[in-house]
């Protein structure tokens, strides 16, 4: 049974949600083969504090682009 685990900031709408593990469902089984019922999706919402790049917390990053003019 494969298993798709997402990771992502929060945020998105259940209907989203919803659309992007239909996508990953149907991607899978159209490139690996199986059915849909064998795949599982796990949505894992992070906090853009608890996610660091470029050795910073993202929530930083955010702010920062945050106070750029448009």
């Amino acid at each position: 049974m494969p298993v798709i685990t997402v990771d992502l900031f929060p945020g998105r709408t259940p209907d989203k949600k919803r659309e992007l593990i239909k996508a990953l469902t149907d991607t899978y089984v159209n490139v690996c083969g199986g059915t849909a019922q064998a795949v599982i999706i796990l949505l894992k919402e992070v906090d853009p504090i608890d996610w660091g790049s470029a050795g910073r917390p993202y929530a930083d990053v955010i702010a920062e682009n945050a106070k750029k003019p448009a």
